[in-house]
This record gives structure tokens, C-alpha cells and sequence, in this order.
């Protein structure tokens, strides 16, 4: 089951890490209006139009590799007190309350939508350039299917976690600065917990004892 879990966690990465390369691409298109708009006074008729697509694709199809990772915003402030095993049940029961039902709506509805853009194919009405955007509504189902699969790896977590009690390892990635500082102070902490820590009393503090 683990083996499935990693397999299915590669996947959303492959396909999360792959988007990731649209945020070169709005860059420059950015860059580029601001230079042509700005000093050129000649400004694009598409760069809108390529910036929305692109923001779009990538944040729909960086959904299943966020949820690999645990990188969802999570209202924890009674679910971190929990044991493992009853946060484990918990997300279980939860995934199929609201996730699935969610997700399998995304598809549905997304199938139809892109549907009937392609049978039409449509374009963008946001700017004289006509850009083509029927090919774009795909990637709603795309990212539907992505995050059904992943939350059946999420799933399977939930079991290994009932049945282990620990929660199995995500894959290791890139970690945000902060997350790495915090784990480390934490690592201090429990290497030097035992030993006095000497408190430096700001200058002019008049209350007793300097250590503890």
C-alpha cells in the first residue's frame, strides 16, 4: 500500500512540478508588457489573456501535488490535538463525506463546460487578440482526475495511519525557509531541553534572578 501512496505522490509531483515552469512564463510576459507598455508605448494585445490561462493551469493542476503534501490550509486547531489514528479516522470519513463528492462535481461539470467550448472553440473575450482558450477548459477535468487519484493515496494514508498508528512519510521536497528554521530550533530544543538556559535580562529590568 505505501508503494501505491509513492507511486501516486510522483505522479501529482511530476505533473505539479511540470506546471510549476507557467511562472517563467507570466514572468516574462509580464516583463515584457511592462517594457513595451511602459517605454514602448505600444502595448500587447495578449498579455492579459496568457497571464489568467496561465495562472489558471497552474494553480488546477498544482492541487493534487499540494494535497501530496499536506499544503492545504487546514483549520488544526482541534485536529493537531489529536492521536494520529483519530485524525487518521477523522480525514477518512471526511474524504468521503466532502472530498469526493467535490471532486467528482469538478469533473462532471468540468466535462460539460469543456465540451461545449471545444464544439464551439471558443476564444477569449477579454481582448481584441481572440486568443484561443478552448483547449484551456481541459484542464479542469485534468485536474479533477488528478485529485480524485490523489485522494485515493490519501486514503490509503488514513488506513496505514489506523493501522500503525503513525502517519507514513511524505516524499522528500522543497520546504519553505521558515518550515526549515522552525524544525530546526525544534531539534536544538530537544537536544538542549535538559540544560540551564541562561536569560538575558534587558538592561534596567529590576526583577530578581538572572538564570534559571
Amino acid at each position: 500500500m505505501v508503494q501505491a501512496i509513492l507511486l501516486i505522490d510522483k505522479i501529482s509531483a511530476w505533473f505539479g512540478k511540470g506546471f510549476a515552469w507557467l511562472i517563467m512564463v507570466m514572468t516574462l510576459g509580464v516583463g515584457y508588457e511592462v517594457f513595451v507598455r511602459y517605454l514602448l508605448r505600444s502595448p500587447t494585445p495578449w498579455a492579459y489573456d496568457v497571464n489568467y490561462i496561465c495562472y489558471g493551469a497552474l494553480f488546477m493542476m498544482g492541487g493534487a501535488y499540494t494535497l501530496s503534501r499536506d499544503g492545504h490550509v487546514r483549520g488544526d486547531f482541534l485536529y493537531r490535538l489529536w492521536k494520529p489514528r483519530t485524525q487518521a479516522t477523522v480525514e477518512f470519513i471526511l474524504y468521503f463525506l466532502f472530498f469526493f463528492p467535490g471532486v467528482i462535481a469538478l469533473v462532471v461539470a468540468g466535462w460539460k463546460y469543456a465540451g461545449r467550448s471545444w464544439r464551439f472553440l471558443e476564444v477569449s473575450s477579454f481582448s481584441p487578440a481572440g486568443i484561443p482558450i478552448f483547449q484551456f477548459k481541459t484542464i479542469i477535468v485534468a485536474a479533477g482526475v488528478l485529485l480524485f487519484l490523489q485522494g485515493i493515496a490519501q486514503l490509503m494514508r488514513c488506513l496505514v495511519c489506523m493501522r500503525t498508528g503513525a502517519w507514513p512519510r511524505h516524499l522528500e521536497d522543497v520546504e519553505e525557509l521558515e518550515k526549515l528554521l522552525l524544525d530546526e530550533e525544534h531539534r536544538e530544543a530537544l537536544l538542549h531541553g535538559d540544560e540551564a538556559v541562561d536569560i538575558v535580562r534587558p538592561e534596567g529590568d529590576q526583577t530578581t534572578g538572572g538564570t534559571r
